[in-house]
């Protein structure tokens, strides 16, 4: 079957990667594509919020199955207008996407249905939302309403961050119109995971777990980023725990929305925050995470061309979802200055140095006739696989060190977490 991808990053990398290992695979297509998915895929120049020229090129090009990456052309509704015109896409409808276009929305669905979460309140006004701050003091938490692409939540530790945080989304507009709307919420303590999970409907098969690390410097210090690298599976977060995030969030939100006539189609990303209390929901996002794709794929045995053609079709019950064994860490490659203003096309060597076990999935990268050069601020995830933890990193690593771009930035500590808990 032909198959097309939309979307220009890491995780949509990653996505025609996996694909092209399916014996059921003939062609891959990419809109627009980058520097990476060139060498799987023929990039293509659609702009990704042009649906009718999209939907043509698909009708065009006999091609039986899209897959959506990023969250804007969801929430714009590339889903419902594919499928107005009976051509099969994986993603959900705009109305089930405003689980991540919207955190009220969302925060609203989780208190309908009972699912774990930090105490909220949302402001349209400024002053009002200013006095909500100083009344609860800090730590706190303050996020733009609508999409920020991950910059757009501020954890702040004292008054005076908070305050900054809310002049600066409200009153200076950083995010535009999606934070004209706030959600300011009590700070939750413990440590992150996420859980990503391929939904119909009603049915839910979770994958395994990952860790992404949001802060731009060691030891989650800095402003938040897109992500900065990640690791799977989490071993120190058990088999029941999994379960209970399954039973209790997971699948509820999935039955809540079907009954609410909004049925959820695609990947849920829960973004958990594990307490004292149990698991309690970050966010939820309506598509693969962008590093946790590039750690969960790899490691996926399923054919994911079946997965994605099953939840179309509503029969994700009929699959068996299966994992190898082992394990994955992505390390995220920034261009420097990221996540504030950053330069472009800067030369990149070494990507054909890599160690056994790592590849190489390309985030903001152009393919020149002098070779490949960096077009973002994520530039590359490089994701190392191996029996072990250690082993992967390791790959992942050693691999990083061959590469090179001017002004090169990353974290040297991720998956420290999973080292610290097993000593």
């Amino acid at each position: 079957m032909n198959v097309f991808v939309i979307g220009s990053g890491g995780r949509e990398h990653a996505i025609v990667w996996k694909l092209a290992q399916s014996p059921k695979v003939k062609k891959i297509y990419c809109a627009p594509g980058n520097g990476g998915t060139a060498e799987l895929a023929q990039n293509v120049p659609i702009p990704i919020d042009d649906f009718a020229a999209l939907a043509q090129f698909v009708k065009d090009e006999g091609i039986d199955l899209t897959v959506v990456g990023p969250e804007e052309p969801l929430l714009a509704g590339i889903v419902d207008f594919f499928s107005q015109r009976s051509l099969p896409i994986f993603g959900p409808s705009a109305t089930a996407a405003k689980i991540e276009g919207s955190k009220c929305f969302a925060k609203n669905l989780m208190t309908r249905y009972n699912i774990p979460t930090a105490r909220y309140e949302s402001f349209i006004d400024y002053p009002s939302a200013l006095a909500y701050v100083r009344e609860q003091g800090a730590p706190i938490v303050v996020k733009a309403d609508g999409l920020a692409a991950g910059k757009g939540v501020v954890v702040a530790e004292t008054l005076e961050e908070a305050e900054e945080a809310l002049y600066h989304i409200m009153q200076e507009g950083a995010f535009g119109q999606a934070g004209a709307r706030v959600v300011i919420e009590e700070c939750m303590r413990g440590e992150e995971l996420t859980l990503l999970s391929f939904v119909d409907g009603e049915t839910v098969k979770p994958m395994i777990t990952s860790q992404d690390h949001k802060r731009v410097f060691d030891g989650d210090k800095g402003p938040n980023t897109g992500g900065m690298g990640t690791y799977a599976p989490v071993p120190h977060m058990s088999a029941e725990l999994v379960e209970e995030i399954v039973e209790k969030i997971v699948k509820p939100i999935a039955k809540g929305m079907a009954q609410d006539g909004i049925p959820f189609k695609g990947v849920l990303y829960t973004g958990l925050m594990i307490t004292a209390e149990g698991p309690k929901v970050v966010e939820f996002n309506a598509r693969f995470g962008d590093p946790e794709t590039q750690v969960v794929l790899p490691l996926l045995e399923t054919d994911l061309v079946d997965i994605f053609v099953a939840t179309v079709n509503g029969e994700l019950a009929d699959v068996d979802v299966k994992w190898k064994e082992g394990s994955a860490v992505c390390v995220v490659m920034a261009a420097p200055g990221y996540p504030g203003d950053y330069p472009k096309g800067q030369p990149i060597s070494g990507l054909d140095q890599l160690q056994q076990g790592a590849t190489v999935f390309h985030a903001g990268t152009k393919r020149t006739e002098e070779g490949i050069v960096t077009s973002g601020g994520r530039v590359l995830g490089v994701t190392g696989t191996g029996k072990t933890l250690a082993e992967a990193r390791e790959a992942a690593y050693a691999s990083v060190r061959s590469i090179h771009f001017d002004g090169a930035h990353y974290r040297r500590d991720i998956a420290d977490k999973a080292f610290r808990h097993t000593k």
